[in-house]
């Protein structure tokens, strides 16, 4: 009984490794977003900020992908590059820069919070694509749709409805000191957030496409932050004319940018490119309402943010949403292994016929010798 427990219990982990990375990774992401606020409040440029967490992830990342990728990884052409090149531009440079000058007029709950709508719109490019199996007649096919609306409306509740607000109970231990005046403009923010949420969908696409022509995930994440810091660089360097602006002390502006290039853009990039290629892109962005709410609870209870009922509200139809996806995406995992079972059957089957016929045939030719 002993060795059928492990092997139950080793595949129950195989199925569920794709989520629980997921899940590690929107952890990971609600830390970025409170210690890169502490850090552009103190001082710090968002596109400086860019430049430097870029850097430091491709420095981090090549040599995992130069040795453990040396026997698997394919041949990079010119024409593979340069895909690289624009995919960096799209994501690691557009997306990034017009993400985290946001923040610095908004907060993390509604930039969490918009972050949402990315599923919703990656879903609807993959079906256009092609990239996601659709069928409204299967239940798990309209799971797959009711979720993505639910999840969508379960972030505009959070954005445009905030209802009264959560008392606190106790004084925050902590509070993030530094100039907070900026984070006024909220429609300029608001401009930035959802344009940025647009360019990360048509990113995360364009991730799909380019992992069929280069599976390596540690060499392309390499590569991706390499070309995002030098299109980010290009781009500072036009508008940050300041050289005090480039100029990083021993304090939370160089933990963020450690921090933001190593575990986020290196590792969690990572992980997301591995997820994607095992379940797709849909899969990937649905877990976002996980971090909206893991932000909207640590901003509540450590950093003394004001809480609203609609945050609360909106945080529980974005969940109801998420479990119907996952319950969707499930299916088509399902559709998936029958696909390669009975592929693998009728692959058996043409097998054993040939072998026949060439038995018959042997037969026949010898009753035929004289």
């Amino acid at each position: 009984m002993a060795p059928a427990s492990g092997c139950s219990l080793g595949s129950i982990c195989r199925k569920f490794k794709p989520h629980l990375l997921m899940v590690m990774a929107q952890m990971g992401y609600t830390i970025l977003y409170f210690i890169t606020l502490a850090s552009f409040n103190h001082g710090m440029n968002p596109h400086v900020y860019i430049t430097y967490r870029q850097i430091v992830a491709a420095t981090a990342m090549f040599p995992f992908a130069y040795f453990l990728e040396r026997k698997v990884r394919p041949k990079l052409t010119f024409a593979l590059l340069l895909e690289i090149f624009f995919l960096s531009l799209l994501g690691e440079g557009l997306t990034l820069n017009m993400y985290f000058a946001s923040l610095s007029y908004t907060s993390p709950t509604f930039l969490a919070s918009m972050v949402n709508t990315i599923a919703s719109l990656t879903f609807v490019i993959a079906v256009v694509l092609g990239l996601e199996v659709l069928d409204l007649r299967n239940p798990r096919g309209m799971a797959k749709v009711l979720g993505t609306l639910i999840s969508l409306a379960g972030a505009m509740t959070m954005t445009l409805y905030k209802g009264p607000v959560m008392r606190n109970v106790w004084r925050p231990p902590i509070h993030i000191q530094g100039n907070t005046a900026t984070r006024e403009n909220w429609l300029k923010g608001s401009l930035l957030t959802l344009a940025s949420c647009l360019t990360w969908s048509i990113w995360y696409i364009m991730q799909a496409f380019t992992l069929k022509r280069y599976p390596a995930q540690l060499s392309l994440t390499a590569w991706m932050s390499f070309f995002g810091g030098a299109q980010s660089a290009v781009f500072t360097v036009i508008i940050e004319h300041k050289r005090a602006a480039w100029t990083v002390g021993f304090n939370i502006d160089l933990w963020s940018i450690i921090y933001g290039g190593v575990v986020v853009s290196g590792l969690i990039i990572f992980v997301q490119l591995w997820c994607m290629e095992e379940r797709g892109p849909v899969f990937v962005t649905m877990f976002n309402p996980l971090s909206t709410i893991l932000v909207a609870i640590v901003g509540y209870l450590v950093l003394g943010e004001r809480l609203y009922m609609g945050c609360i509200l909106g945080a529980f139809i974005a969940i109801i949403g998420l479990y119907m996806l996952l319950w969707g995406k499930d299916g088509d995992q399902e559709v998936h292994r029958d696909s390669q079972e009975q592929t693998y059957s009728t692959s058996n089957e043409q097998k054993e016929n040939k072998t026949l016929i060439i038995t018959s045939a042997r037969k026949e030719a010898s009753q035929c010798e004289p």
